[in-house]
C-alpha cells in the first residue's frame, strides 16, 4: 500500500490483513510533499516521536476510532455586551493595593486601573479623584501624584478599552508619520513582523497602530513643550495613558475655550496667543490636525492647547495645507463670536508660505 502522493513518495507502508504495520521503509533523499491528512515528516536521523506513533496508530489500527474532521478555526466576533460582561467579571480583586477615591463604574474599573497601576507602581501615583472629561477615544481624569514627587495633582489621559474606541479615520494624518515602537524607537523595516501586522491590518497590528498613535501625541507634547508652547506638561506615558500636567483646580477642571465668553480686553492677546502657537508649530513642520475652540482650555486668563495624537507632518503630507486651513479656520471662528473679525484664508496662506516652501496647489505626484 502506498499511502504518500506523488510517484517517488518515500513513504511506503507494507500491511498485513490484520492492518498491523510491519515493515517501514524512509528515503533519506526524497521529502515527502506534505499536503492536508499527510503523516508527520521524518529522516533517517529522526526518531520516531509520540506524535508520530499516534497518527500511525490513528491511520492504520483498525479498532481505532477515526479522526473527525477538523472544524474551521474561526471565532465568532463577540458582541459589546459579551465583551462588556467579561472586562467586568475580571474586576474583582484587581486593586492589589490600588485604591483610589474615583469610583469609576462597572464596566471602567478594570482598564483604568490596568491602565494607571504601572504608574502605582513606579511611584508616580497616589491616588484617582475624578473623571474630569470623558470622550469617544479616551478619557482624562484628576490624579494626585506620590507627594515625594512635588507634582501634587495631574491629569491621566487614559485611552478606552481597544473594542470600544472610535479612532476616526486618521489615514490623512498618517501620511508621512513613521510608527512608533511602544520601548521606543520608530519601526523602519518594512520587512518586520511588526510593520506586516500593521499592513495586513491584523488585531497586534491594530494594537501597534493604537500605541503608535498614542506614542505621537505624547512625543508631540514633550516636543512643544520643549518649545514654550502652551500645551500641558508631559511627565510619562505608558502602554495606554499618559500622564501630564493638570489645568485647573482640584474642584474645577479648566473649561474648553467654546464653553467660555471673554472679557474684550482678552480676547486679541488670546487670539494672538493662539496664533503664536500655531506659528510655533508650524515652524517645526507640524500642524495640531484638529484645533478648534474645544480643544483650548482657558483658566485664569490663559490659553492650553490640548490633543494631539492626530498631528500632522506639513511637509509629508498631501493633506497638510488643507488640514492646516481648517485649523486656522475653526480658530477665528470661535474668536468672531467674541467680536475679533480675521480673515482665516490670508492668515494661513501667509503662515504656509512663511514656513513651508511647498505650494498650497502643488501636485503630489510630482517631486517635491
Amino acid at each position: 500500500m502506498n499511502h504518500a502522493t506523488g510517484l517517488f513518495a518515500p513513504w511506503r507502508f507494507c500491511i498485513s490483513s490484520q492492518g498491523d504495520v510491519f515493515s517501514a521503509v524512509v528515503s533519506d533523499l526524497l521529502y515527502p510533499i506534505r499536503s492536508i491528512g499527510d503523516p508527520p515528516t521524518m529522516s533517517w536521523k529522526t526518531e520516531f516521536e509520540p506524535d508520530v506513533l499516534e497518527y500511525y496508530e490513528e491511520q492504520f489500527d483498525p479498532e481505532a476510532t477515526p479522526n473527525k474532521l477538523r472544524k474551521p478555526n474561526y471565532k465568532a466576533k463577540k458582541s459589546k455586551e459579551a465583551i462588556l460582561t467579561e472586562i467586568s467579571a475580571e474586576t474583582s480583586g484587581i486593586e492589589q493595593g490600588f485604591k483610589i477615591t474615583y469610583k469609576p463604574a462597572r464596566f471602567e474599573e478594570k482598564w483604568l486601573l490596568d491602565s494607571l497601576r504601572p504608574f502605582y507602581e513606579r511611584g508616580l501615583l497616589a491616588d484617582v479623584l475624578a473623571q474630569v472629561k470623558g470622550g469617544k477615544e479616551a478619557n482624562v481624569y484628576l490624579c494626585r501624584a506620590k507627594e515625594e514627587t512635588g507634582l501634587g495633582t495631574i491629569a491621566a489621559k487614559v485611552y478606552r478599552p481597544r473594542q470600544f474606541r472610535n479612532l476616526r479615520n486618521d489615514v490623512a494624518y498618517r501620511e508621512g508619520r513613521e510608527f512608533m515602537a511602544a520601548a521606543g524607537g520608530i519601526l523602519r523595516n518594512r520587512d518586520t513582523r511588526e510593520m506586516r501586522a500593521i499592513k495586513n491590518k491584523t488585531e497586534y497590528g491594530s494594537e501597534l497602530m493604537h500605541q503608535s498613535w498614542l506614542l505621537h501625541e505624547y512625543n508631540t507634547l514633550e516636543n512643544l513643550h520643549q518649545l514654550g508652547a502652551a500645551v500641558p506638561k508631559p511627565l510619562a506615558s505608558g502602554e495606554n495613558c499618559i500622564l501630564m500636567q493638570y489645568v485647573g483646580a482640584e474642584g474645577q477642571p479648566a473649561p474648553a475655550l467654546h464653553a467660555v465668553t471673554l472679557h474684550q480686553h482678552e480676547v486679541e492677546p488670546l487670539f494672538n496667543e493662539v496664533m503664536r502657537n500655531i506659528d510655533l508649530m508650524l515652524s517645526k513642520g507640524m500642524i495640531h490636525g484638529d484645533l478648534s475652540a474645544f480643544n483650548i482650555l482657558y483658566w485664569k486668563g490663559k490659553v492650553t492647547l490640548i490633543d494631539f495624537p492626530q498631528v500632522t507632518l506639513a511637509m509629508k503630507n498631501r493633506n497638510g495645507n488643507r488640514i492646516f486651513q481648517r485649523d486656522v479656520q475653526r480658530v477665528c471662528e470661535y474668536f468672531a463670536t467674541q467680536g475679533l473679525d480675521r480673515n482665516p484664508r490670508q492668515i494661513a496662506d501667509r503662515l504656509w508660505q512663511k514656513h513651508i516652501n511647498i505650494p498650497a496647489d502643488h501636485r503630489w505626484d510630482d517631486p517635491v
